[in-house]
């Protein structure tokens, strides 16, 4: 199933009112997310062109320290940012399949607050709780 595209009045937001992951809706999440995944990946691309660009001969220790630190806390949140890219195109996916917009778990509506919070959740509010109480069950034992 590919996705219509849909023309978006100016300032459009999803209105719980409309039915449920309508065309409209599809596209003005399909819009975000493409613009959330363009957004990371200029980002990533500033990175690599400051790294590339930093001088790494500091001769004072202490300022090739921070200068390591730095880059490593940047290419950690880049690190972040690759991930969320891929689950953006993961979310993609799933818009243009039909299934953007329900829960993996239980097939319910994940809602629209919580998808224009985090576009790219996959389980309702109360899946997301279950799972994590999970995982730390399986932490702690």
């Amino acid at each position: 199933m590919t996705v219509a595209t849909v023309e978006l009045p100016k300032n459009y937001t999803p209105s719980p009112k409309e039915e449920y992951m309508s065309p409209k809706h599809l596209e003005y999440f399909r819009q975000k997310l493409l613009n959330w995944r363009t957004e990371l990946l200029k980002e990533s691309e500033n990175t690599i062109s400051h790294l590339k660009e930093e001088n790494w001969q500091e001769p004072d220790i202490n300022d090739r320290a921070t200068l390591e630190t730095d880059a490593a806390l940047e290419l950690r949140t880049r690190d972040r940012y690759r991930k969320l890219v891929n689950k953006i195109d993961l979310a993609l996916s799933r818009l243009a399949d039909g299934s953007y917009g329900y829960c993996d778990d239980t097939g319910e509506e994940i809602g629209l607050h919580r998808l224009e919070a985090r576009p790219i959740a996959t389980l309702t509010v109360e899946a997301q709780e279950k799972h994590e109480r999970l995982e730390k069950q399986r932490r702690d034992d």
